[in-house]
């Protein structure tokens, strides 16, 4: 597997929402006050990046997150609109690195960098079934 063929740095990714009650913080358990959960904005900046890369990775294969590093600086409410956005910056063997940022229709409110790791998928679900199994 080469990525080499499809994928470059350069490549942007995008999702956006508006959030909604399910998004804030008390409701995913993240916090007391109603406004955008730092875990749905991670999981937006994970979906941007996903976004970034998909379609031209290999058959048979897919990227799995292995870190975050981000801030989340600005809180936003019900009813506003959040986009996120990814871009590919590196890419080191099987290892991606994007640059991430969210903002919504007022104020930059989060950014950082999310690393993917680019695997074969049967590999993967073969040694997730084998742990499962291993009464661990």
């Amino acid at each position: 597997m080469s990525t080499a063929d499809k994928l470059r740095t350069g490549l942007k990714g995008e999702t956006e929402i508006v959030v909604g009650t399910r998004d804030t913080a008390p409701h995913v358990g993240s916090g007391k006050i109603k406004v955008l959960a730092t875990p749905v904005m991670v999981n937006m900046m994970e979906e941007a990046a996903l976004n970034a890369v998909e379609g031209l990775l290999p058959a048979g294969h897919q990227t799995v997150g292995i870190r975050l590093d981000i801030t989340h600086v600005a809180a936003t409410p019900v009813g506003m609109r959040v986009k996120a956005h990814a871009e590919l910056t590196k890419i080191d063997g099987r290892k991606l690195t994007f640059r991430v940022s969210a903002e919504d229709e007022k104020d930059l409110i989060g950014e950082g960098l999310h690393e993917r790791i680019i695997v074969n998928v049967e590999r993967f679900d073969k040694r997730t079934q084998e742990k499962a199994g291993s009464g661990r």
